[in-house]
């Protein structure tokens, strides 16, 4: 028998009625979302509904936490005909082709005045997008839901979401919880009070990418997670500082892993920061730590 809730619209394949019913596996489960206008649409709809209370957690997985991979996901959400895709949207692996020839290459390009003022309007938008998927970060809604909101606001930009299909990347943009570093797929888990959130939100326009992110509190958050989002704020701020000409580029992580020490923090070194225009990934890479040589400097 379902249960009665607020009002939401009908999931059943087909129906766009209003829905106040709500599958009691589902809330059993936390399951969000799966609303129906009445028990006939349920019952007929129940041969595919049942597959969604699969939920289950990836087996095997060292987590050094207490998340949890939540699935199965939603479907993929669909991108309009209209709006340019970059090489790998539509690749069966999500490769980019574009990209595996400049990383032979290892060249960094140098952008012209018409370039930069591309590069410029899609991370404008993309700030636009990234603002709009803040707005709603609060206890009670899952992370998909979030990358619905920043999805829909990135196809209103005739805009493509750069992650979607990239290697085969399920999602449009990148939400990592708590311990998650980077790349957290968006799934069917709710925040809750005390989480931090980082939305990475990059997207595709007219040619050229942007990719930008920032973490969030959820509600009223520890002390230690506080000071740990200050300090990677303050570590990109002081890194960004020393962009100008004549300054190196390995040089930005020895800037960046001196004052995360400093604040009794460390960097991670499995992942770096890259270039970015007419390819969502390119050269040059950017450690975040300094070399063993300017550890004793």
């Amino acid at each position: 028998m379902l249960k009665m809730s607020e009002v939401q619209q009908c999931q059943g394949a087909g129906c766009t009625k209003e829905a106040k019913l709500q599958c009691p596996t589902c809330l059993k489960l936390n399951i969000s979302g799966s609303f129906f206008c009445s028990q006939d649409c349920f019952k007929k709809n129940w041969p595919t509904h049942k597959s969604v209370h699969q939920t289950l957690y990836i087996p095997n997985f060292p987590y050094t936490g207490t998340l949890r991979a939540l699935y199965p996901l939603s479907p993929r959400r669909q991108v309009p005909p209209h709006i340019e895709r970059p090489d790998y949207a539509d690749h069966p692996q999500g490769i980019s082709k574009s990209e595996k020839t400049a990383k032979a290459k290892a060249f960094i390009k140098v952008l012209n005045k018409e370039e930069i003022e591309g590069v410029r309007t899609v991370c404008k938008l993309a700030r636009e997008v990234l603002d709009i998927g803040a707005a709603t970060v609060k206890p009670g809604v899952t992370t998909d839901e979030i990358d619905r909101v920043i999805h829909e606001a990135t196809i209103e930009r005739d805009s493509y979401p750069s992650p979607l299909n990239y290697y085969e990347f399920p999602k449009s943009c990148c939400i990592s919880v708590n311990e998650v570093i980077c790349h957290g797929i968006p799934d069917r888990r709710e925040l809750v009070k005390g989480d931090i959130v980082n939305l990475d939100v990059s997207l595709y326009h007219k040619g050229f990418h942007a990719d930008l992110n920032e973490t969030y509190p959820v509600g009223i958050i520890d002390e230690e997670s506080m000071k740990l989002i200050k300090t990677a704020k303050d570590c990109l701020d002081k890194a960004i500082d020393c962009v100008k000409p004549g300054f190196l580029y390995r040089d930005l992580g020895a800037v960046i892993e001196k004052n995360a020490k400093a604040n009794n923090c460390s960097v991670a070194r499995t992942y770096c920061g890259h270039g970015i225009h007419r390819l969502f990934h390119c050269a040059p890479n950017i450690p975040h730590y300094a070399s063993k040589f300017q550890l004793f400097l």
